[in-house]
């Protein structure tokens, strides 16, 4: 996977850390007292990384603890009916919800989720629970590590989970933005995905989460090709109003179209992915400090900028996410606190390389 990876691994493995020296970068034994330390910024230790969220929101991270510890749905259904439809922070929410129930259910098959059932046993009518379920048949299937056929059998199911939910709430994109997840693992034509995708943009035309979910289906792992993907995201950009984050789009597109071998200097040079990184920094700067997608850009951000040896906008982007570890590129990674950490390593040691410290690092 390239020289990157390879000091990737020294790094998790080894447990090394690097050394601040101007001009380079050079690896050192752990404890030397020129180590460069992430702790003097104030992040956040690598055991204590929330994995669950890309940022915070201690509403919801509250409201599953005692969903969680009281197997009750009450308050997962009270947070939802107060999150507004259309908005990015439900389509999190339902995610977030879905995937602790998921987990739950990977780890005690028996009885984990058991509140989740319950929840659309007893508010068959509920669109907040509806939309769970739907979302968690979803990550069910790609979790599962069943068969090609019990997969589908499981996409099938989210289908149908997904049109109920639509009924429930009718101007509401988040059932939607779900199947378009089934779409592209039950490999939907083209024509059949572009209805669907028609009745998000009859919802919310500016809801990123969708549009990121839309993306895939037509990058070159999926149904589509690295033109066709660029194209979808360089569209979106174009049409975005001031403030939308989907001016960072064909930064994701890039990502999911990456070499497999990166670590040519002049790939980072290149004018596509120069172009892409200046559209996701005007996003970043110009969106509300509270849109909840801001946080998945930020984190992006982080892993090119640092492979671009930007160092010290890499770490003004740590400095705002740190702490939370749930998005990509590092829920790619089999540990994804750890991925992050070596990238936050990396951004410190290039950091204070090249003069830089906590004292010269502007909050």
């Amino acid at each position: 996977m390239g020289i990157l990876w390879v000091l990737m691994a020294v790094l998790m493995i080894a447990w090394v850390v690097m050394l601040r020296r101007r001009g380079g970068v050079r690896l050192v034994s752990p404890g030397s007292p020129d180590a460069a330390d992430p702790a003097d910024y104030g992040f956040v230790r690598q055991e204590e990384l929330d994995v669950r969220l890309p940022g915070p929101d201690q509403d919801l991270l509250d409201v599953m603890s005692v969903v969680q510890r009281n197997q009750d749905f009450t308050a997962a259904a009270q947070l939802l009916a107060g999150t507004g439809k259309e908005t990015e922070a439900r389509w999190e929410r339902v995610q977030a919800i879905a995937g602790a129930a998921a987990l739950e259910a990977q780890q005690t098959p028996r009885l984990g989720a058991g509140w989740l059932q319950a929840w659309r046993a007893q508010k068959p009518k509920d669109a907040g629970g509806a939309q769970v379920f739907a979302e968690f048949l979803v990550q069910q299937a790609w979790r599962g590590g069943g068969t090609p056929d019990e997969q589908r059998i499981v996409l099938e199911e989210a289908r149908a989970a997904c049109e109920q939910a639509a009924l429930l709430a009718p101007g509401d994109p988040v059932p939607h933005i779900t199947h378009l997840a089934v779409a592209r693992g039950l490999g939907y034509s083209r024509q059949e995905f572009e209805q669907l995708w028609l009745k998000i943009l009859d919802t919310a035309p500016g809801h990123m989460g969708a549009h990121l979910a839309g993306l895939r289906y037509w990058t070159e792992k999926w149904h589509g090709s690295r033109e066709e993907a660029f194209a979808f995201a360089e569209a979106a950009a174009a049409r975005a109003p001031r403030g939308s984050l989907l001016a960072a789009l064909p930064l994701f597109a890039l990502y999911e179209h990456l070499p497999e071998i990166t670590m040519v200097r002049n790939f980072y040079e290149s004018e596509v992915v120069t172009k892409a990184l200046h559209g996701a920094m005007f996003a970043v700067s110009q969106a509300r400090a509270d849109d909840p997608m801001l946080a998945h850009v930020r984190h992006l951000l982080v892993f090119f900028l640092v492979r671009m040896e930007h160092w010290g906008e890499a770490m003004e982007q740590l400095l705002r996410v740190d702490g939370h570890v749930g998005a990509i590129p590092w829920t790619t990674e089999p540990d994804p606190a750890a991925s992050y950490a070596v990238y936050r390593a990396l951004a410190v040691a290039g950091y204070e390389a090249n003069g830089g410290s906590p004292a010269t690092l502007p909050h």
